[in-house]
Protein backbone atom coordinates (compact mmCIF):
# COMPACT_ATOMS: atom_id res chain seq x y z
CA UNK A 1 0.00 0.00 0.00
CA UNK A 2 1.01 3.56 -0.54
CA UNK A 3 1.01 6.01 2.35
CA UNK A 4 -2.24 7.60 1.19
CA UNK A 5 -4.03 4.25 1.21
CA UNK A 6 -2.59 3.29 4.58
CA UNK A 7 -4.66 5.95 6.35
CA UNK A 8 -8.34 6.88 6.46
CA UNK A 9 -8.28 10.15 8.37
CA UNK A 10 -6.46 9.42 11.65
CA UNK A 11 -6.93 5.65 11.30
CA UNK A 12 -4.13 3.44 9.95
CA UNK A 13 -5.42 0.39 8.14
CA UNK A 14 -3.89 -2.64 9.85
CA UNK A 15 -5.70 -5.73 8.60
CA UNK A 16 -8.49 -6.66 6.24
CA UNK A 17 -11.12 -8.61 8.18
CA UNK A 18 -13.88 -9.26 5.66
CA UNK A 19 -15.00 -8.38 2.13
CA UNK A 20 -18.60 -8.04 1.00
CA UNK A 21 -20.20 -7.16 -2.33
CA UNK A 22 -20.23 -3.44 -1.50
CA UNK A 23 -17.95 -2.94 1.50
CA UNK A 24 -14.76 -4.02 3.24
CA UNK A 25 -14.23 -4.28 7.00
CA UNK A 26 -10.76 -3.37 8.25
CA UNK A 27 -9.08 -3.41 11.61
CA UNK A 28 -7.52 0.03 12.05
CA UNK A 29 -5.41 1.85 14.64
CA UNK A 30 -6.05 5.44 15.69
CA UNK A 31 -2.80 7.32 15.05
CA UNK A 32 -2.50 9.28 18.33
CA UNK A 33 -4.15 7.19 21.03
CA UNK A 34 -3.35 3.85 19.35
CA UNK A 35 -6.85 2.54 20.02
CA UNK A 36 -8.10 -0.20 17.71
CA UNK A 37 -11.37 0.11 15.78
CA UNK A 38 -13.16 -1.51 12.87
CA UNK A 39 -13.82 0.45 9.68
CA UNK A 40 -16.69 -0.56 7.40
CA UNK A 41 -15.63 1.09 4.17
CA UNK A 42 -17.26 1.21 0.75
CA UNK A 43 -15.21 -0.49 -1.93
CA UNK A 44 -13.16 1.83 -4.09
CA UNK A 45 -15.40 1.07 -7.10
CA UNK A 46 -18.47 2.23 -5.13
CA UNK A 47 -16.91 5.13 -3.23
CA UNK A 48 -18.86 7.74 -5.27
CA UNK A 49 -22.05 5.71 -5.69
CA UNK A 50 -24.81 7.93 -4.25
CA UNK A 51 -27.09 5.02 -3.44
CA UNK A 52 -24.44 3.11 -1.47
CA UNK A 53 -23.32 6.27 0.32
CA UNK A 54 -26.95 6.93 1.34
CA UNK A 55 -27.26 3.40 2.74
CA UNK A 56 -24.05 3.79 4.74
CA UNK A 57 -25.25 7.14 6.13
CA UNK A 58 -28.59 5.55 6.99
CA UNK A 59 -26.83 2.78 8.89
CA UNK A 60 -24.97 5.41 10.91
CA UNK A 61 -28.17 7.37 11.61
CA UNK A 62 -29.77 4.21 12.98
CA UNK A 63 -26.74 3.08 14.95
CA UNK A 64 -26.04 6.42 16.65
CA UNK A 65 -29.27 5.94 18.65
CA UNK A 66 -28.23 2.48 19.85
CA UNK A 67 -26.01 2.32 22.93
CA UNK A 68 -26.11 -1.16 24.37
CA UNK A 69 -23.51 -3.85 25.12
CA UNK A 70 -25.63 -6.16 22.94
CA UNK A 71 -25.36 -3.91 19.86
CA UNK A 72 -22.18 -2.98 17.98
CA UNK A 73 -21.13 0.57 18.80
CA UNK A 74 -20.86 2.77 15.69
CA UNK A 75 -18.92 5.90 16.62
CA UNK A 76 -18.88 8.05 13.48
CA UNK A 77 -19.33 8.39 9.73
CA UNK A 78 -16.36 9.68 7.72
CA UNK A 79 -15.50 10.42 4.10
CA UNK A 80 -11.73 10.84 4.31
CA UNK A 81 -9.71 10.21 1.17
CA UNK A 82 -12.83 9.71 -0.89
CA UNK A 83 -13.72 6.47 0.97
CA UNK A 84 -16.98 6.73 2.91
CA UNK A 85 -16.82 4.57 6.04
CA UNK A 86 -18.23 3.85 9.47
CA UNK A 87 -15.95 3.78 12.51
CA UNK A 88 -17.05 1.01 14.86
CA UNK A 89 -15.88 -0.80 17.95
CA UNK A 90 -13.62 -3.73 17.19
CA UNK A 91 -15.26 -6.92 18.40
CA UNK A 92 -15.09 -10.60 17.44
CA UNK A 93 -14.54 -11.39 13.75
CA UNK A 94 -16.78 -14.45 14.05
CA UNK A 95 -20.44 -14.22 13.18
CA UNK A 96 -23.01 -16.95 13.78
CA UNK A 97 -23.06 -17.97 10.13
CA UNK A 98 -19.31 -18.52 10.02
CA UNK A 99 -19.52 -20.68 13.14
CA UNK A 100 -22.45 -22.68 11.77
CA UNK A 101 -20.44 -23.54 8.66
CA UNK A 102 -18.38 -25.74 11.03
CA UNK A 103 -21.61 -27.35 12.27
CA UNK A 104 -24.13 -26.48 14.99
CA UNK A 105 -21.97 -28.19 17.65
CA UNK A 106 -19.53 -25.25 17.40
CA UNK A 107 -21.94 -23.08 19.43
CA UNK A 108 -24.38 -25.58 20.96
CA UNK A 109 -22.61 -25.84 24.33
CA UNK A 110 -23.28 -22.15 25.04
CA UNK A 111 -26.40 -21.68 22.91
CA UNK A 112 -28.61 -20.59 25.82
CA UNK A 113 -26.33 -17.61 26.50
CA UNK A 114 -25.98 -16.79 22.80
CA UNK A 115 -29.73 -16.83 22.19
CA UNK A 116 -30.48 -14.72 25.25
CA UNK A 117 -27.90 -12.05 24.38
CA UNK A 118 -28.96 -11.95 20.72
CA UNK A 119 -32.57 -11.48 21.80
CA UNK A 120 -31.60 -8.74 24.26
CA UNK A 121 -29.86 -6.80 21.46
CA UNK A 122 -32.84 -7.11 19.16
CA UNK A 123 -35.29 -6.15 21.92
CA UNK A 124 -33.19 -3.10 22.80
CA UNK A 125 -33.29 -1.97 19.16
CA UNK A 126 -37.07 -2.28 19.21
CA UNK A 127 -37.29 -0.13 22.35
CA UNK A 128 -35.66 2.61 20.28
CA UNK A 129 -38.46 2.21 17.70
CA UNK A 130 -36.24 0.64 15.04
CA UNK A 131 -37.10 -2.58 13.19
CA UNK A 132 -33.97 -4.37 11.93
CA UNK A 133 -35.54 -6.19 8.92
CA UNK A 134 -32.41 -8.22 8.18
CA UNK A 135 -32.14 -10.52 11.20
CA UNK A 136 -29.95 -13.47 10.20
CA UNK A 137 -26.97 -15.41 11.62
CA UNK A 138 -24.56 -13.24 9.62
CA UNK A 139 -25.69 -10.16 11.55
CA UNK A 140 -24.80 -11.38 15.03
CA UNK A 141 -21.14 -11.31 16.02
CA UNK A 142 -20.20 -13.91 18.63
CA UNK A 143 -17.28 -13.80 21.06
CA UNK A 144 -15.37 -16.76 22.42
CA UNK A 145 -17.28 -16.55 25.72
CA UNK A 146 -20.70 -16.38 24.07
CA UNK A 147 -21.00 -12.59 24.10
CA UNK A 148 -23.18 -11.45 21.19
CA UNK A 149 -23.55 -8.12 19.40
CA UNK A 150 -26.16 -7.22 16.77
CA UNK A 151 -24.76 -5.55 13.63
CA UNK A 152 -25.72 -4.14 10.20
CA UNK A 153 -28.60 -1.67 10.19
CA UNK A 154 -28.51 -0.93 6.46
CA UNK A 155 -32.21 -1.58 5.80
CA UNK A 156 -33.60 -0.89 9.28
CA UNK A 157 -36.78 1.19 9.42
CA UNK A 158 -38.50 3.26 12.06
CA UNK A 159 -41.55 1.57 13.50
CA UNK A 160 -44.59 2.96 11.69
CA UNK A 161 -47.43 4.57 13.63
CA UNK A 162 -50.51 6.62 12.80
CA UNK A 163 -50.97 7.25 9.08
CA UNK A 164 -47.55 5.70 8.41
CA UNK A 165 -49.09 2.27 8.98
CA UNK A 166 -51.24 2.68 5.87
CA UNK A 167 -48.34 2.86 3.42
CA UNK A 168 -46.70 -0.24 2.00
CA UNK A 169 -42.99 -0.53 1.32
CA UNK A 170 -42.07 0.05 -2.31
CA UNK A 171 -39.78 -2.99 -2.47
CA UNK A 172 -39.37 -6.18 -0.45
CA UNK A 173 -36.08 -5.81 1.43
CA UNK A 174 -34.27 -8.47 3.41
CA UNK A 175 -32.54 -11.83 3.04
CA UNK A 176 -34.74 -14.50 1.50
CA UNK A 177 -33.97 -17.31 3.93
CA UNK A 178 -35.27 -15.25 6.87
CA UNK A 179 -38.03 -13.01 5.49
CA UNK A 180 -41.43 -12.93 7.16
CA UNK A 181 -44.54 -13.29 4.96
CA UNK A 182 -45.61 -9.67 5.51
CA UNK A 183 -42.11 -8.51 4.54
CA UNK A 184 -42.28 -10.52 1.31
CA UNK A 185 -45.73 -9.09 0.55
CA UNK A 186 -44.45 -5.53 1.25
CA UNK A 187 -47.03 -5.02 3.99
CA UNK A 188 -46.61 -3.29 7.35
CA UNK A 189 -43.64 -4.64 9.32
CA UNK A 190 -43.17 -4.36 13.07
CA UNK A 191 -41.37 -6.13 15.92
CA UNK A 192 -43.09 -9.40 15.01
CA UNK A 193 -41.38 -9.30 11.60
CA UNK A 194 -38.03 -9.50 13.37
CA UNK A 195 -39.46 -12.17 15.69
CA UNK A 196 -40.18 -14.34 12.62
CA UNK A 197 -36.65 -13.89 11.27
CA UNK A 198 -35.19 -14.56 14.71
CA UNK A 199 -37.20 -17.78 14.84
CA UNK A 200 -35.55 -18.81 11.55
CA UNK A 201 -32.16 -17.98 13.12
CA UNK A 202 -32.90 -20.13 16.19
CA UNK A 203 -33.95 -23.01 13.93
CA UNK A 204 -30.61 -22.78 12.13
CA UNK A 205 -28.61 -22.43 15.36
CA UNK A 206 -29.88 -25.72 16.74
CA UNK A 207 -29.97 -27.71 13.48
CA UNK A 208 -27.28 -26.19 11.26
CA UNK A 209 -29.87 -25.69 8.50
CA UNK A 210 -32.23 -22.82 7.64
CA UNK A 211 -35.90 -23.79 7.98
CA UNK A 212 -36.63 -23.48 4.26
CA UNK A 213 -34.62 -23.99 1.10
CA UNK A 214 -35.68 -23.63 -2.52
CA UNK A 215 -34.51 -24.45 -6.02
CA UNK A 216 -35.04 -20.81 -7.02
CA UNK A 217 -35.30 -17.53 -5.08
CA UNK A 218 -39.05 -17.38 -5.75
CA UNK A 219 -39.49 -20.97 -4.60
CA UNK A 220 -37.85 -20.06 -1.30
CA UNK A 221 -40.13 -17.04 -0.81
CA UNK A 222 -43.23 -19.12 -1.59
CA UNK A 223 -42.26 -21.58 1.16
CA UNK A 224 -42.12 -18.75 3.70
CA UNK A 225 -45.61 -17.77 2.56
CA UNK A 226 -47.28 -21.17 2.30
CA UNK A 227 -45.22 -24.14 3.48
CA UNK A 228 -45.93 -25.86 6.78
CA UNK A 229 -43.69 -24.75 9.65
CA UNK A 230 -40.92 -27.32 10.17
CA UNK A 231 -39.85 -28.54 13.60
CA UNK A 232 -36.16 -28.35 14.58
CA UNK A 233 -36.53 -31.84 16.07
CA UNK A 234 -36.63 -33.29 12.53
CA UNK A 235 -32.95 -32.37 12.12
CA UNK A 236 -31.85 -32.58 15.75
CA UNK A 237 -33.64 -34.98 18.08
CA UNK A 238 -31.73 -33.53 21.06
CA UNK A 239 -33.89 -30.38 20.86
CA UNK A 240 -36.63 -30.31 23.49
CA UNK A 241 -40.27 -30.24 22.45
CA UNK A 242 -40.75 -26.99 24.42
CA UNK A 243 -38.00 -25.16 22.55
CA UNK A 244 -39.12 -26.56 19.18
CA UNK A 245 -42.68 -25.35 19.84
CA UNK A 246 -41.39 -21.91 20.84
CA UNK A 247 -39.40 -21.61 17.61
CA UNK A 248 -42.40 -22.74 15.55
CA UNK A 249 -44.60 -20.12 17.26
CA UNK A 250 -42.11 -17.44 16.24
CA UNK A 251 -42.39 -18.60 12.62
CA UNK A 252 -46.18 -18.42 12.46
CA UNK A 253 -47.38 -17.13 9.08
CA UNK A 254 -49.64 -14.51 10.68
CA UNK A 255 -47.97 -11.89 12.92
CA UNK A 256 -50.78 -12.12 15.50
CA UNK A 257 -49.94 -15.79 16.11
CA UNK A 258 -46.30 -15.03 17.03
CA UNK A 259 -44.97 -13.76 20.37
CA UNK A 260 -46.00 -10.10 20.45
CA UNK A 261 -42.44 -8.93 21.08
CA UNK A 262 -38.92 -10.18 21.63
CA UNK A 263 -39.47 -9.50 25.33
CA UNK A 264 -42.40 -11.94 25.33
CA UNK A 265 -40.11 -14.50 23.68
CA UNK A 266 -37.40 -13.88 26.29
CA UNK A 267 -39.78 -14.42 29.20
CA UNK A 268 -40.67 -17.87 27.84
CA UNK A 269 -37.15 -18.73 26.69
CA UNK A 270 -35.59 -18.07 30.10
CA UNK A 271 -37.71 -20.89 31.50
CA UNK A 272 -37.14 -23.25 28.58
CA UNK A 273 -34.44 -25.87 28.13
CA UNK A 274 -33.01 -25.94 24.60
CA UNK A 275 -31.52 -29.42 24.57
CA UNK A 276 -32.58 -32.67 26.23
CA UNK A 277 -28.90 -33.45 26.92
CA UNK A 278 -26.51 -30.54 27.29
CA UNK A 279 -23.93 -30.58 24.44
CA UNK A 280 -20.27 -30.83 25.33
CA UNK A 281 -17.78 -28.10 24.56
CA UNK A 282 -15.76 -29.09 21.44
CA UNK A 283 -12.14 -30.01 22.05
CA UNK A 284 -11.10 -27.56 19.31
CA UNK A 285 -12.85 -24.19 19.49
CA UNK A 286 -14.25 -22.74 16.29
CA UNK A 287 -12.49 -19.52 17.33
CA UNK A 288 -9.10 -21.26 17.15
CA UNK A 289 -9.52 -22.27 13.52
CA UNK A 290 -10.67 -19.05 11.87
CA UNK A 291 -9.18 -18.34 8.43
CA UNK A 292 -6.51 -15.69 8.52
CA UNK A 293 -6.16 -12.54 6.48
CA UNK A 294 -4.78 -14.49 3.53
CA UNK A 295 -8.24 -15.90 2.89
CA UNK A 296 -9.76 -12.41 2.92
CA UNK A 297 -7.04 -11.10 0.63
CA UNK A 298 -7.74 -13.93 -1.79
CA UNK A 299 -11.45 -13.05 -1.80
CA UNK A 300 -10.60 -9.42 -2.51
CA UNK A 301 -8.33 -10.30 -5.45
CA UNK A 302 -10.84 -12.73 -6.93
CA UNK A 303 -13.78 -10.41 -6.33
CA UNK A 304 -15.57 -12.99 -4.17
CA UNK A 305 -17.69 -11.31 -1.48
CA UNK A 306 -18.36 -12.65 1.97
CA UNK A 307 -22.11 -13.41 1.76
CA UNK A 308 -22.53 -12.36 5.36
CA UNK A 309 -21.54 -8.74 4.94
CA UNK A 310 -24.40 -7.51 2.76
CA UNK A 311 -28.13 -8.18 2.57
CA UNK A 312 -29.49 -10.01 -0.44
Amino acid sequence: MTKSRDFIGPYRLARLIRVGSTAEVWEAIEEHEQGRVALKMLKQSLATNKGEIALLKHEYNVAKDLKSPRVINVMEYREDGGRPCLVMELFSEMNMKQALRRGPDSLAFMLDKIVEQAAEGLYYMHTKNWIHLDVKPDNFLVGRDGTVKLIDFTIAEKKKSGFGQLFKSKVAKGTRSYMAPEQIRKKKCDERTDVYAFGCVLYELCTGKPPYTGDTPNDLLVKHLNASIPSPIVHNDNVTREFADLVKSMMAKKPDARPASVWEFLKVFRGTQVFRKRPRKPEVSVFDSMPGIKGADDMLRKGQPDPGLDAE
